[in-house]
This record gives C-alpha cells, structure tokens and sequence, in this order.
C-alpha cells in the first residue's frame, strides 16, 4: 500500500494496531499463569479484556472504512512479545516476586507501545474530522493508560519491595 495522506497513514496505523494487540494477547494470557500474586493475575486477566475490547474497536473502525484489520504485521510488538516471553516467562527464577516484577515490567512495555500507537491514531483520526473515531480511540488509550497505572501501583504496593530481598 502506497501511502498518499494522513487518512492512508491512519488507515495503515489501525490496521498495525489490531496486529499489536493480537500478538500480545497470548503472551499477556501466559504472563498470568506465571505470575504469583493474585493481584497481579487479576492484573493481567483485566488487561487482555481491554486488548481484546481494543482489537474490537479496532476491527470496527477499519471496516468502516473498507479495510481489512488483519493486513498487516506489527513488527514493533512482535519483538516486545519475544522479550516478554524471553524475561517474564521463560528465565529461571528463584524469587516469585522478582518473576512478577518482570512480569510487570514487560507488560508495561507493551502497554506503552499501545498508548503511543493509540495516542497517535486518536490525534489522526482529530485532524480528519474523524470525530466518533477519535472518541472510540480515545477510550482505548485511557483504558490502555488506567492498566499502566494499575501496574504500577502493584508493583510499587508490594511486588518490587517483595523482590528486593528474593523472599
């Protein structure tokens, strides 16, 4: 696809997107069998349900506009799914607190990546006058933003102090 405006940029960003959060939900779902924490499981579980409500959204918005969501790979994802399987799941700890704070880690790196590619298609979808675009993705981005935040208080509540002595 030859990208000729801001609407084909936006279209082709979409579309990347919708790959991102495919590619991250397997991980995510095995991100929650190793954690230990209850809380942080619990995390995890509401995280995928808002990746899933965002590839939903996602799938929408580019029917609507007569592309297909699945056309494209994020490469971008495809190598934050890698490091989280390579550091949230498949390194040998010794300390469940300090798999869970990797854990944590890795998926606010991939929630990070989502609020930058939600964050840039809502203000796409702002200067073309896309504005029920722009409120769905806007909802996106703040449920993206509210699992970050989530994150960071288990992590900063218990799970990193837990760590610190490998308990």
């Amino acid at each position: 696809m030859t990208i000729k405006n801001l609407k084909d940029l936006y279209l082709d960003q979409l579309k990347d997107l919708h790959s991102a959060c495919k590619q991250s939900m397997p991980v995510v779902t095995d991100l929650g069998r190793a954690a230990q924490s209850k809380e942080l499981t619990e995390a995890l579980i509401a995280g995928n349900q808002g990746i899933s409500r965002g590839m939903e959204v996602l799938a929408e918005l580019c029917n609507r506009h007569g592309v297909d969501p699945t056309g494209e790979h994020c490469k971008g994802m495809e190598g934050l799914v890698f490091e989280a399987r390579k550091h949230g799941i498949d390194t040998d700890y010794a300390d469940a607190d300090a798999r869970d704070a990797a854990i944590i880690t890795q998926y606010q790196r991939m929630a990070h990546y989502a609020i930058a590619g939600y964050g840039c298609v809502r203000t796409f979808a702002n200067r073309l006058g896309l504005d029920a675009d722009a409120g769905a993705l806007q909802e996106c981005l703040d449920h993206t933003w509210e699992g970050d935040r989530r994150m960071t208080k288990i992590a900063e509540s218990g799970v990193n102090m837990a760590a610190v002595d490998g308990k």
